[in-house]
C-alpha cells in the first residue's frame, strides 16, 4: 500500500496484492502455458503483483496527478511485473499515462452473474451499451525500476525529540 500526502493529509492510496491463479489475457502475453502449475503459481507470486484499487480524494481529480502517482508507486514496488484490471480502461486511460500497455478486454460472453438473479443473457441493446464497461487488463513492466528512480536518496537525518541541536 502506497498513500500519497498533501501536506498531513492523505489524499491517495494505491493498493497492491496477489494475483488470481489464472487469467487468460495474462496467459496469452506471457506465453505461459500452464498457469496453474506449482511452480508458476510460485514464479506468478515471486515476480507479479495486481494492483488492486487507486482511490484519489475527489478534490485533487482532475488535476494531472493520478498517472504520476501510480507510476511512481509502481517504481517503489518490488516487483518485476504489476498488472492491474480497470472497468473504465476504455473511457479513462489513466493505466496508459502511468505507463502501463493495454493488453486487452475482458469478454463476458454476452451474460452476467448476480446482477440478475444468476447467469442471465443481455440484450444487444444492452450489450452494445456496456461495451465500454468491459474490464481492460493492463501490464506494467517494472524490471527497469532502479534505472527509472535513479540512486537511492539519503533519508534527512532527524534528531531525536529533545535532543539539543
Amino acid at each position: 500500500m502506497i498513500v500519497l500526502w498533501h501536506g498531513d493529509a492523505p489524499i491517495g492510496i494505491v493498493v497492491f496484492g496477489t494475483p488470481a491463479a489464472s487469467l487468460a489475457l495474462r496467459s496469452r502475453y506471457f506465453g505461459l502455458k500452464n498457469p496453474r502449475t506449482g511452480l508458476a503459481m510460485q514464479s506468478l507470486n515471486e515476480r507479479l503483483w495486481l494492483l488492486q484499487r487507486v482511490v484519489l480524494h475527489p478534490t485533487y481529480r482532475g488535476a494531472g496527478l493520478a498517472s504520476e502517482f501510480i507510476r511512481r508507486a509502481c517504481d517503489l514496488c518490488d516487483v518485476d511485473w504489476i498488472e492491474t484490471l480497470s472497468a473504465m480502461g476504455r473511457a479513462n486511460p489513466v493505466f496508459e499515462r502511468a505507463g502501463f500497455v493495454r493488453v486487452g478486454a475482458v469478454k463476458r460472453n454476452g451474460s452476467v452473474n448476480g446482477a440478475y438473479g444468476g447467469r442471465a443473457k443481455l440484450s444487444d441493446e444492452t450489450r452494445s451499451k456496456s461495451r465500454f464497461s468491459e474490464p481492460v487488463y493492463y501490464v506494467f513492466d517494472n524490471r527497469h525500476r532502479r534505472a527509472r528512480l535513479g540512486p537511492p536518496r539519503p533519508l534527512p537525518l532527524v534528531p531525536p525529540a529533545g535532543a539539543g541541536v
